[in-house]
């Protein structure tokens, strides 16, 4: 992606894969190496039977991933989130009910996402 360099601390990125679109926030840009260290925030996944391309659909699952791990990951695999697609999203996730945001759930949920992107674009991990 020409525009992942002008990716800014503070920025909103997304990064889709399969059924589930991760929405992180970007905490520092590695040029040299072209890899991205950000934190994730949320992991929209939608119901089985929806696409992805429908960027509102009816059906979808939140998980707050604002006290999971950080990553470092390729640039190329993130896209700058467009703010209508988040806006709404992150009000959301403040208020998520407590049993909602179960650490341990979230975990395993950014880990099984990790393993699909892995899988999912193994060129870029190279």
């Amino acid at each position: 992606m020409d525009c992942a360099l002008n990716f800014k601390p503070g920025q909103i990125v997304s990064l889709e894969c399969g059924d589930a679109c991760l929405h992180s926030e970007v905490i520092q840009v590695v040029e040299a190496r072209q890899i991205c260290w950000v934190r994730p925030l949320m992991l929209v996944g939608l119901v089985s039977g929806k696409d992805l391309s429908d960027r509102w659909p009816e059906e979808y699952t939140l998980s707050d991933l604002r006290d999971g791990a950080d990553l470092l990951w390729p640039l190329s695999l993130f896209r700058a989130a467009v703010d209508t697609e988040v806006i709404s999203l992150l009000s959301q996730l403040q208020s998520l009910d407590a049993e909602k945001k179960d650490g341990a759930i979230a975990s395993r949920q950014l880990r099984d996402f990790v393993d699909r992107v892995w899988a999912a674009f193994p060129n870029a991990f190279h």
